[in-house]
């Protein structure tokens, strides 16, 4: 199963995979980085956010993206998406950051910026 993420304005940005090792994507196939219960890990292995009931944030509590349904806005259309490159193998995970108090604010960094920043 494949769930889309938005931005702030709700501009279509990443997906999930829960078919490929529940890993993220970028439209251009791209695996980026992957989820441990509610932790979100990049490919490297270092703790960047968090996702819960459907919100992305990030280590300061604010949001970064989220599902259709809890994003602020109307959101785009799906673009196509390229098929899938096939994944590196996984980094060592470093341990993860405690959980900070939630915000309601959205974060200055770009929803695919963040997901990417520990990619392979």
């Amino acid at each position: 199963m494949e769930t889309t993420y938005y931005d702030r304005t709700g501009h279509p940005k990443i997906y999930f995979s829960t078919e490929h090792r529940n890993s993220f994507y970028t439209w251009k196939g791209h695996a980026v980085a992957y989820i441990v219960d509610e932790l979100i890990y990049g490919w490297r292995g270092k703790h960047i956010g968090f996702l819960i009931s459907g919100v992305i944030y990030d280590l300061n509590g604010y949001k970064v993206g989220s599902v259709r349904e809890k994003c602020g806005y109307s959101v785009y259309s799906e673009y196509s998406k390229y098929s899938k490159y096939s994944q590196y193998s996984r980094y060592s995970r470093y341990s993860p950051y405690s959980r900070p108090s939630l915000s309601s604010s959205y974060s200055n960094m770009d929803l695919e910026e963040f997901i990417s920043q520990n990619k392979v």
